[in-house]
């Protein structure tokens, strides 16, 4: 995987001792999938040097090539067993299918951007909005925009049978997680696809991200300068790349100070009502922790939550550091030390991506990654 970073980006300088491709270390609370290799180029039952076919695909699920073609249809004539052998055996060949349909019917020139989450939950999230008005920003005048949710079953429904529709000539995949990649990048049918996030798995698409990892080692680092000694954490989703690669940084910046995570590990959903759980399990494991990392600032506003009905002070007590840089960040009390990601940035960013994608330049395995920034405020 080739990073790429163009100079008028404010993206992180080269650094070998940061993997800022698709070798972040996993943990073992994240367990791989066996169903996809770790480097497909390199798997003996994949093509050699030919796009892969229908029929590639069928033989390495196992099934009739009628019966993969009617799980890339959508079709509910089939096992959930063979759906998940057919979307596997996608993923690992890096299959896409031609668009289809009438010959008169054309691409609008709409962008689609599909937000991998339930629309009410994506609606009251800052970063969501933030993202969009940055895509919005960098398409003004250019495409229309078409904003379409897949969290729920019917909001999965009517997304995938509008890309399968044919209609979008770009999509933009927001908050993706492992299994939603394969379905939505079938949907919508050989159209270019850019990520916002980097893929789980080694799969042959464009994503922009922000430096999680580098932002979530340098929160750590804050704290351990600052005299902390038992540092938890409130990690984000194990099936998205934001949530491994934060605690990813944790992890290393803790082992790197010489210090253990026994007891301080806990696992939220990007949600305060998560973040709250999560923090009252961390108090019952470890009492004596003197500070906290959230993967997102709803989580860390949750820890407060949690902290304050615990009858601890923050930071005196307990420190607590949020990610994300999110209005309520300001807003709360104490006000919420964070790393900033540029939400805006990263949305234009994507934009601009799938724009040369569909502007003739081939998609190919390119990775753009922005700057984090540790934001210092009353809270740690």
């Amino acid at each position: 995987m080739t990073v790429t970073h163009p100079p008028e980006d404010p993206v992180l300088p080269k650094d070998p001792a940061y993997p800022r491709d698709a070798a972040y270390p996993r943990d073992a609370a994240y367990p791989e999938d066996p169903a996809c290799p770790k480097d497909p180029s390199k798997d003996p039952a994949l093509p050699d040097r030919r796009p892969p076919t229908l029929a590639h695909v069928a033989q390495l699920a196992g099934v009739s090539p009628a019966t993969a073609s009617r799980v890339l249809n959508g079709s509910a004539r089939v096992s959930r067993t063979a759906r998940l052998q057919v979307e596997a055996a996608v993923e690992r060949l890096g299959y896409v299918r031609r668009r289809t349909g009438p010959p008169d019917r054309v691409s609008s020139g709409t962008i689609a951007a599909v937000v991998c989450e339930d629309g009410c939950r994506a609606i009251g999230d800052p970063y969501f909005a933030r993202l969009l008005w940055g895509v919005r920003r960098e398409l003004a005048g250019r495409a229309p925009l078409v904003v379409l949710m897949a969290g729920r079953a019917e909001e999965w429904r009517a997304t995938t049978g509008y890309l399968r529709g044919g209609q979008a000539e770009g999509v933009l995949l927001v908050g993706a997680r492992r299994a939603h990649l394969a379905p939505l990048v079938q949907a919508a049918a050989g159209a270019p696809v850019v990520l916002a996030g980097r893929p789980l798995e080694e799969v042959a698409l464009p994503y922009v991200d922000v430096d999680n990892f580098g932002g979530a080692q340098a929160a750590v680092r804050h704290l351990l300068a600052s005299g902390r000694r038992r540092i938890g954490t409130i990690a984000g989703p194990a099936d998205m790349g934001a949530g491994v690669d934060r605690l990813a940084g944790y992890r290393l910046a803790v082992q790197e100070a010489g210090m253990g995570v026994n007891g301080l590990v806990c696992q939220g959903d990007f949600g305060r009502l998560s973040g709250e759980r999560a923090m009252r399990r961390l108090l019952e494991r470890r009492p004596d922790l003197d500070a906290v990392l959230a993967a997102s600032d709803q989580m860390a506003v949750g820890a407060l939550s949690a902290l304050r009905r615990a009858g601890r002070r923050v930071p005196d007590d307990v420190a607590v550091v949020g990610f994300d840089d999110a209005p309520v960040a300001r807003q709360v009390r104490p006000r919420l030390t964070t790393v900033q990601q540029p939400a805006e940035d990263l949305g234009a960013r994507l934009a601009r991506e799938l724009r040369a994608c569909t502007g003739g330049r081939p998609a190919g395995e390119r990775a753009v990654v922005l700057r984090t920034k540790l934001i210092i405020r009353e809270s740690g």
